[in-house]
């Protein structure tokens, strides 16, 4: 096992990660902006070393500073959380090239899954079913409107080096393909340096449901569940559930049958999420592979009644996989709180928290690096806590989350918490009828005063 691990990140996830170390005896390296100085993880990690200015190009995406990091505090491995570095393969491999163990898969697992285009190609050959589209990347528009003609419009185009929505459109019609398809290209060339693109069906009234899966490094594979990741703005997620109020049961059997096949693929090695789009048929497409821990893991957490980050951190040991693939027991929903302001369009509210009380109770869980007179700085993502409730039922377990976001005061910026609150009391939401566009004509009402 390992003696001491530094963590390449930040904020609720760089303290979660922290609570799991301590539990396990093994000591721990907090890295940071000169704007994080006061975060919650620098002040619990053994050790917290100052790797840069808040432009996270010069701090928490600079491999070099990182490296000295590891280099000065002599840590034996690195767990990258999520974003930042976490899906960078070249990071992966500078630290193998220095002896220190990436606390996920490997450089090769990263690259085959973090490429859409090979990824879907992988699983083709796996078996696991794949959304209807090109076979790789488009030469030019002539041919996106010819595979459009074939597999029949409405039609996407992604970005290959794709996230959070960016290079993506939706195309109803022919008319519009070139206009769509050059604002695309443009935009993922911006963001991602590539203007590589593929198309495929638009899947109509779609949800998102993603497998968590567990692989060794003997090639063992199981799947821990599903989590409802539906509910979202702009690809961007905002709660999660499991057990999916969608599914049947011989549905998840054969959902999670095709995640396990698609780690198998590639025999992975750690944790990640294998992600479906799923018709209002119940086909279920495969959409794309995270090579990482997920914001949303407590979700599984809950109903699986198991510490992933030390599940992950005993696999990056070498220890192997025991048991089968769980099911869930009762229901877990997980809502972010990000400090924005939902009636204005999310629009990032950062600044002084005044006051913080956070809402308590039998199953209710609060994960956050925040705390009253904390400063949320501007330079980063604008997620704050995490509220996940758990109960025996779905009903049950929206009524705990009604009290506890009710009982969840944070003053002094605005943040996602109303929103949040509307949500539980929306009638096709708590009767489960949702899909990805379901925020499109949501109801956000009025400001309370």
């Amino acid at each position: 096992m390992f003696e001491k691990i530094l963590i390449a990140n930040r904020g609720e996830i760089a303290l979660r990660i922290i609570r799991t170390c301590r539990e396990m005896g093994i000591k721990t390296v907090a890295v940071y902006s000169t704007v994080d100085k006061d975060s919650l993880h620098v002040r619990f990690a053994d050790e917290a070393v100052c790797i840069g200015p808040s432009n996270s190009a010069e701090s928490y995406l600079s491999i070099p500073k990182i490296m000295a990091a590891v280099e000065i505090t002599n840590a034996d491995a690195v767990h990258p959380g999520y974003g930042f570095l976490a899906e960078n393969a070249d990071f992966a491999e500078v630290c193998t090239e220095y002896g220190i163990k990436f606390i996920g898969p490997t450089p090769q697992q990263m690259r085959k899954m973090g490429d859409k285009i090979t990824a879907k190609e992988t699983m083709i050959k796996a078996g696991v079913p794949v959304v209807p589209g090109s076979e790789g990347l488009l030469k030019d528009v002539k041919q996106g409107k010819k595979i459009a003609k074939e597999i029949g419009y409405p039609v996407i185009i992604k970005a290959t080096a794709g996230g959070g929505g960016k290079g993506m459109r939706i195309i109803w019609k022919e008319e519009e393909f070139q206009e769509n398809w050059d604002a695309a290209r443009q935009e993922s060339k911006a963001a991602f340096g590539n203007d590589g693109m593929y198309i495929e069906k638009f899947v109509e009234e779609p949800r998102h449901i993603e497998f968590q899966i567990a692989g060794d490094c003997k090639g063992n594979v199981i799947h821990l569940s599903e989590r409802d990741c539906s509910i979202q703005r702009r690809h961007q997620k905002l709660l999660e559930e499991s057990p999916s109020p969608f599914l049947t049961p011989e549905l998840r059997e054969e959902m999670g049958k095709a995640a396990v096949k698609a780690g198998e693929a590639i025999k992975y090695e750690g944790l990640g999420t294998v992600e479906f789009l799923v018709d209002k048929n119940h086909d279920f497409y495969f959409m794309e592979m995270n090579t990482r821990i997920q914001v949303e893991h407590p979700v599984t957490e809950e109903v699986i009644d198991y510490d992933l980050i030390k599940e992950q951190i005993k696999i990056a040991a070498g220890e192997l996989i025991t048991g089968d693939n769980y099911l869930p027991m009762g229901h877990a929903i997980e809502c972010r709180i990000n400090a924005e302001d939902p009636f204005h369009d999310f629009r990032p509210s950062p600044g002084k928290i005044t006051s913080f009380h956070s809402a308590k109770g039998h199953g209710v869980r609060v994960d956050t690096h925040v705390y009253t007179n904390y400063t949320i700085p501007a330079n980063y993502d604008s997620m704050i806590a995490k509220l996940i409730c758990r109960a025996k039922t779905r009903e049950e377990c929206i009524a705990k989350m009604q009290r506890a976001l009710d009982e969840f005061i944070i003053e002094g910026i605005k943040t996602t918490i109303p929103f949040h609150q509307q949500l539980m009391r929306d009638a096709r939401f708590r009767a489960g009828k949702f899909d990805t566009s379901f925020l499109n004509d949501f109801d956000f009402g009025e400001e309370e005063s």
